[in-house]
C-alpha cells in the first residue's frame, strides 16, 4: 500500500515538492556557508519523495545517549537562517501541493502527508528520515530508558 501511495503522491503533484527540495539542496551546496544545511536538504528530499514508509525524527530519538549538537546555539542559528532564505518557500510549495492534492478524494491521503512535511520544512536542522518500523523501535527503546 505504501508503494501505491507514494505513486500516487508523485503522479499527483509530489514531483514538484521534490524539485523543490533538489533545488535546495543545490543552493545549499554552491554556497559555501550553507554547506551544514545540505544534510538536511538530503534528509527531508528523500521524505517528500516518499512520504510513506518514511519518517522525519529528531535526532535525539535516535541517539538519546549521545551528546546533541544541534541544539545548541549553532543549530538555532542554522534553522532561524533557513527559515528566512529556504523553510517558508517550501513549506509554501508543500501546503499549495497538499491542497491541490487534497480536492480529489483520492488524493487526500497524500495531501495530508505534504502538511506534515510543511510543517519539517520550517525547522529541519536535526531531523533525519528513517523508515516507520525504525523511528516506532527507538521511540520504544526511548521509553524503556526512561522508567
Amino acid at each position: 500500500m505504501r508503494t501505491v501511495l507514494n505513486i500516487l503522491n508523485f503522479v499527483l503533484g509530489g514531483f514538484f515538492t521534490t524539485l523543490c527540495w533538489l533545488f535546495a539542496t543545490a543552493i545549499s551546496i554552491v554556497l559555501i556557508f550553507t554547506l551544514p544545511l545540505t544534510r538536511s536538504c538530503w534528509e527531508i528530499t528523500k521524505l517528500s519523495l516518499l512520504p510513506f514508509g518514511n519518517e522525519a525524527v529528531h535526532v535525539d530519538v535516535l541517539r538519546p545517549e549521545s551528546k546533541n549538537a544541534v541544539m545548541n546555539a549553532g543549530g538555532t542559528f542554522l534553522n532561524v537562517f533557513w527559515l528566512i532564505f529556504f523553510g517558508w518557500w517550501l513549506c509554501m510549495a508543500h501546503i499549495s501541493t497538499g491542497i491541490v492534492q487534497c480536492l480529489s478524494i483520492i488524493g487526500i491521503p497524500t495531501g495530508l502527508a505534504h502538511f506534515k512535511i510543511a510543517a519539517i520544512a520550517l525547522w529541519p536542522v536535526g531531523r533525519r528520515v528513517v523508515s516507520v518500523e525504525e523511528a516506532q523501535a527507538a521511540r520504544e527503546a526511548n521509553a524503556r530508558r526512561r522508567y
